[in-house]
């Protein structure tokens, strides 16, 4: 799908149109095949592509459904880089939107970290840990702490 992603901030801008466009095939090629995944929703953790795959065809298929478009922002953002490893660490809003009048119905912040690996050239995704504090009293997260 991707000719390369030469910069770290490259994988994350393609991340923000594969997520708006709903395109699975894009989304997965951010990824290598042997991802490891802590997410905050669904399952504990996701391990491989084929996995990780399962989850990302149910998201973008509800938000199809749904009839919403998210938009995606990156917050705070740091990279570190070497030559063959990186690690990024962000704030991750996700604003979903109607389709059809654009209108803003809902959002949610989450942490993220990536770990990344180069191959071949390119980078690609091999360890993503998504998170929400939690409220100490009522075990809920919290979302839009920023």
């Amino acid at each position: 799908m991707s000719d390369g992603f030469f910069k770290v901030q490259d994988v994350l801008e393609n991340y923000k149109t594969a997520v708006y466009e709903k395109d699975v095939e894009r989304f997965l090629s951010l990824y290598a095949p042997e991802i490891h995944l802590y997410d905050c929703w669904g399952n504990w953790e996701s391990k491989g592509i084929s996995s990780w795959n399962e989850n990302v065809v149910e998201w973008f298929n509800g938000l199809s459904e749904d009839g919403v478009l998210l938009k995606v922002e990156f917050n705070d953002l740091v990279v570190e880089e070497n030559s063959n490893l990186a690690f990024a660490h962000c704030a991750v809003t996700f604003a979903a939107h109607q389709e059809e009048s654009g209108e803003k119905l809902r959002q949610m912040t989450n942490r993220f970290t990536f770990g990344l690996k180069k191959v071949n050239e390119t980078w690609v995704i091999v360890h993503e840990h998504s998170s929400l504090p939690i409220n100490m009293e009522t075990g809920k997260g919290i979302f839009n702490l920023k």
